[in-house]
């Protein structure tokens, strides 16, 4: 079965999916997008998520394309039309197709909107299974990263020259040496002391929606917890280190920078928090 697409109130093969060349998405990254989870049919986090998505829209001037429940049908059809139950779902929001300037097109016009889904299994139990390497790098990315903005390349290069290392994420640094986020996933660590932290939400970083999910589970977890800068000297010392997304759910980082965090396994409070929130799945 050929995968499905929505373009703008269009449902396609992917294949045939396409938008216009003067769209501003393609041409200025002139868009905003959100990706979610689904399993079994149901979007995990979903009021975190829309939420986000409608800021993001806010933030950039971007009108919405249409309310929220419409969209949640429309996903909730996309998802059928694939037959996929367990899936990621990216949206894409763009300020629409104009003649290519950089001011906002005057009269406004429609924006665009596409969404895809592709299949994504449950991680494993064993988070063992789940571990990944990681490198640290300066942090090269415009100062709104707040904004889920389709403008990645800072991004995109960060996770390249991880790749290239060996190691699945970049963690950024900022001009103090003070950790911000990961080039796609919220980042946390168990300090030597034994202290859960995660940076504090401003303009640097995206308000993680996974992290929104998981610091209401830590008043469960009984787990030391504070939300503050940590330097790279303090990182290199952690217990353990692990990440959050909706696509990296919670994913132990096993190794900094080539050499190992802790005991080069997953920590005790990485398995608590995964143990969790996957418990929200109804696993």
């Amino acid at each position: 079965m050929a995968a499905i697409a929505y373009v703008n109130g269009r449902y396609l093969p992917l294949h045939q999916a396409s938008v216009n060349i003067e769209d501003r998405g393609y041409q200025f990254g002139d868009g905003i997008y959100e990706v979610l989870f689904a399993h079994r049919g149901r979007l995990i986090d979903a009021k975190l998520h829309l939420a986000r998505l409608e800021r993001s829209l806010a933030e950039v001037e971007i009108a919405a394309p249409m309310r929220a429940s419409s969209l949640g049908a429309v996903i909730s059809e996309l998802l059928a039309r694939n037959r996929a139950q367990t899936a990621l779902i990216y949206i894409q929001i763009t300020r629409g197709v104009a003649r290519r300037d950089h001011a906002f097109p005057h009269p406004h016009v429609p924006p665009s909107l596409v969404i895809t889904v592709r299949r994504k299994p449950l991680p494993p139990a064993d988070l063992g299974a789940w571990g990944v390497g990681a490198i640290t790098l300066p942090d090269e990315r415009w100062a709104r990263c707040d904004i889920k903005s389709t403008n990645l390349l800072p991004n995109v290069l960060a996770k390249e020259a991880a790749r290239r290392a060996g190691a699945f994420e970049a963690i950024l640094l900022d001009e103090q040496g003070l950790v911000r986020e990961a080039a796609s996933s919220t980042v946390w660590a168990v300090t030597a002391g034994g202290v859960l932290v995660t940076r504090p939400l401003d303009q640097h970083i995206l308000p993680g929606c996974t992290r929104a999910a998981l610091l209401e589970l830590l008043g469960e977890l009984n787990v030391r917890f504070e939300e503050r800068a940590l330097a790279q000297d303090e990182l290199r010392q952690a217990r353990e280190i692990f990440i959050t997304s909706a696509t990296s759910f919670v994913k132990p980082v096993l190794k900094l920078d080539g050499l190992p965090v802790g005991q080069a396994r997953p920590g005790p409070v990485a398995e608590a928090l995964y143990a969790s929130y996957r418990a929200r799945f109804g696993e």
